[in-house]
């Protein structure tokens, strides 16, 4: 999946229009849609900005991974996680 797929599906999931998006990361809803389409490609600032308003990884919008899919706040928490003892971590797994 590209970047412009990526983008697509993470607003729509949100339920956010590209307008209100654009609006959110200092661009126009016209951008978003360019973004969307693969007419254009974001700087990695704009991306990052993009993907904090939506609440995913910038890792996820820009290349396939095998956690694509994890949203910041999984993420933060298996952080946590990690740094559990191993008798926590045994538990939690449980």
């Amino acid at each position: 999946m590209a970047f412009a797929d990526r983008l697509s599906f993470a607003r729509k999931q949100k339920k956010i229009r590209q307008a209100d998006l654009g609006k959110m990361v200092g661009t126009s809803g016209d951008i978003i849609g360019k973004y969307e389409r693969g007419e254009n490609t974001p700087s990695i600032d704009v991306a990052a900005k993009i993907a904090d308003a939506l609440g995913v990884t910038l890792d996820y919008l820009i290349k396939d991974g095998e956690y694509e899919q994890i949203d910041e706040e999984t993420l933060k928490r298996l952080k946590e996680v990690q740094k559990l003892s191993p008798e926590n971590k045994a538990h939690v797994f449980a």
